[in-house]
């Protein structure tokens, strides 16, 4: 009886400082030794999610020294294009990194873009049409040739040449060179284009082969038809001598020409008529002789001189010939060849005079070599004499 009073008193004197509590403003609580941080009492605090390991994230502090943390993988060093990353740095404000995107072609090359695109297409436009010119001035060149000389008139006053010899016509061939490409349609084309002219001597100057006579006999009987009031002579080139000078010599005497071997003949219209054999024939003991050929003639008469090279022009004037008529250099023949030829002869083409006497030099009737001209055309050329007296 006596402890149930001791009860029953003691309760209301509890709730006395309990009321006062109630009435008076909350105080933060005082720390009793932990380490978490100051709560207010309305706001529950919410439970620690765990984060997974991130590169960019600065390194957890709190971590206590009894909870092993698990090793970070290495950080990347810098961007993908190679630039620091500034937003690595420890206390830095994260970034979002930007999207990659495929590297487009070309790009971070020198001169890439729409401006190397049109660099490209203009030299490729360029190239296909100097293929283009190219391919066309050669097929145009060889057409040239394989249709046949054109005839080309020229007209040479000389001094001593009487007036019975005015306008007479020597039809100049040069340089055929028969042979595996230019045969005998080529030679028939030549004498077709000769007696057309109605010529009244033809002079075949030299360089008519290109092989033996037992391989292009055939090939120069066409020859045989040459027609001429007062026939057709023939020199040696240097191209003879390559091909066996000797047998041709007698190969052309069979088709109808007269050679002129350092020798010369009377023509009855008024002049004389001379032929040398080509330089080429001192390597084989039979080369020009200028004194057997000129040396004792009248020289009170007119003279013409066939010789194969231009180049004896300067002996030509020693012996008071009147007009040298030449071949050899084809006029060049294509570019460059012209600045070549001129290295080597006095005139690469045409008609110049050398004191008193005078040279004319045709370009060709055939090729040598590839079967292409370019800006020097073949020709027959038909020279015309011309008196002083008529």
């Amino acid at each position: 009886m006596a402890a149930g009073s001791v009860a029953a008193g003691t309760a209301p004197a509890a709730a006395a400082p309990v009321a006062a509590t109630a009435a008076k403003a909350p105080e933060a609580p005082e720390a009793v030794g932990t380490l978490e941080p100051p709560k207010t009492p309305d706001t529950p605090r919410a439970p620690d999610i765990p984060k997974t390991p991130d590169t960019r994230e600065t390194p957890d502090t709190r971590t206590t020294p009894d909870t092993p943390r698990a090793p970070e993988p290495p950080k990347a060093t810098g961007t993908p294009d190679g630039t620091p990353e500034g937003s690595d740095a420890p206390g830095a404000p994260e970034t979002s990194a930007a999207p990659a995107t495929a590297a487009r072609p070309g790009a971070g090359l020198t001169g890439a873009g729409p401006g190397m695109a049109r660099r490209r297409f203009v030299s490729r436009v360029l190239a296909g049409t100097a293929v283009a010119v190219a391919a066309g001035t050669v097929a145009g060149g060889t057409h040239s040739v394989l249709r046949g000389p054109s005839v080309k008139r020229v007209t040479v006053p000389l001094a001593k040449l009487p007036r019975s010899a005015h306008g007479y016509r020597i039809a100049v061939v040069s340089d055929v060179h028969l042979g595996p490409t230019l045969g005998r349609a080529h030679a028939q084309r030549i004498v077709d284009a000769v007696n057309s002219t109605q010529p009244d001597l033809v002079a075949v100057v030299g360089d008519l082969v290109d092989g033996s006579v037992e391989n292009l006999g055939p090939a120069a009987e066409p020859l045989a038809r040459f027609r001429a009031r007062h026939g057709s002579f023939f020199v040696t080139g240097n191209h003879e001598y390559f091909s066996g000078a000797e047998q041709w010599v007698d190969e052309v005497r069979d088709l109808g020409m007269r050679p002129l071997r350092n020798e010369r003949v009377e023509i009855a219209s008024g002049f004389d008529l001379a032929g040398v054999n080509d330089v080429a024939g001192e390597n084989y003991g039979d080369g020009p002789d200028f004194a057997r050929a000129l040396g004792d003639r009248d020289r009170a008469r007119a003279a013409v001189l066939l010789a194969h090279q231009p180049v004896v022009v300067h002996d030509a004037v020693r012996y008071g010939v009147d007009l040298q008529l030449s071949g050899h250099t084809h006029g060049g023949q294509m570019w460059p060849g012209e600045f070549l030829a001129g290295l080597a002869n006095p005139t690469v083409e045409g008609l110049e005079r050398y004191g008193d006497t005078q040279l004319y030099v045709s370009r060709g009737a055939g090729a040598w070599g590839p079967p292409v001209r370019v800006g020097a055309p073949s020709d027959i050329t038909v020279v015309q004499l011309a008196s002083r007296d008529a």
